[in-house]
C-alpha cells in the first residue's frame, strides 16, 4: 500500500474556475477529489482525480474509468463541496485546498464559506482559493503570513458581532483593535512584510487576501 497522501484538494464547479491556476496549485503528493463538474476542470488541468463525488446534476461528460465515484441524491439541501469535505475527513485528511469553490453563484460561495468555518472550528485547516482570491476562516490565536509582502487583504467578523485583532508587518497596523460587521473597516490593507502575523484576539474572522 501507497504512502497516505496528506492535503487533500477539492475541486468544485465554479464557472469560472481557474484552470492555470488548478495546474500550478496541484501537486503529486495531494489527494485529488472532485465535487460533480469540478471533474470537468480537473480534467481541462490535466489531472486525474482519486475520487469523484456528487448527484452529477450538472457533469456533462461521461465520468473516468478506474476512479473511485460516490454518487449522491439530487434531492438534497448541502452542497457537493461539503460532502466532499466530510468524505475526506472521514478519511483521515486534516488539510484542505478547495478550488473553484468560490465565484459564480452568491449562495455557493457562502455555503462554501459556512464548510470551512466548519474546517477552522473543528482544527482542521481549509483555505478556498480561485482566481487569485483566497479566503481563510480564523478563530482565536495567531497566524503568520510568511512570504505575503505586497498582497492585499480584508479582514472582517465572521459569525459574530465584533473581532478583535492585532496585526504585525502590515501597511495599517492595528493593535488590540475591535473590528464590527456593520462597517467596512478591514478593508484593504497590505502586507508589507515577509514575516507578518495576524492575531484574533477575540471572536472569528473572515480573511481575504488577493494574490492578483
Amino acid at each position: 500500500m501507497g504512502e497516505k497522501k496528506m492535503r487533500c484538494v477539492i475541486i468544485s464547479g465554479s464557472p469560472d474556475t481557474n484552470v492555470e491556476e488548478i495546474k500550478s496549485l496541484c501537486t503529486n503528493d495531494d489527494f485529488i477529489v472532485c465535487a460533480d463538474s469540478g471533474y470537468s476542470f480537473a480534467k481541462k488541468a490535466g489531472l486525474t482525480p482519486n475520487l469523484i463525488i456528487g448527484d452529477f446534476d450538472s457533469l456533462k461528460e461521461e465520468l473516468p474509468q478506474n476512479t473511485e465515484v460516490v454518487k449522491l441524491n439530487t434531492h438534497k439541501d448541502d452542497t457537493d463541496t461539503e460532502h466532499c469535505v466530510m468524505e475526506c475527513i472521514r478519511r483521515g485528511y486534516k488539510d484542505f485546498l478547495l478550488l473553484g469553490s468560490i465565484g459564480g453563484r452568491t449562495d455557493h460561495t457562502f455555503a462554501n464559506i459556512a464548510t470551512l468555518a466548519f474546517l477552522s472550528e473543528y482544527n482542521y485547516n481549509g483555505i478556498a482559493r480561485n482566481n487569485g482570491e483566497e479566503i481563510r476562516i480564523l478563530k482565536e490565536g495567531s497566524y503568520e503570513m510568511n512570504n505575503k509582502k505586497g498582497l492585499i487583504f480584508s479582514v472582517f467578523p465572521y459569525g459574530c458581532e465584533s473581532v478583535n485583532v492585532t496585526y504585525k508587518g502590515a501597511e495599517y497596523m492595528l493593535n488590540n483593535k475591535t473590528l464590527t460587521y456593520n462597517v467596512s473597516r478591514g478593508i484593504s490593507n497590505v502586507f508589507v512584510d515577509d514575516e507578518a502575523e495576524i492575531t484574533i484576539n477575540r471572536g472569528r474572522a473572515i480573511l481575504l487576501t488577493y494574490y492578483k
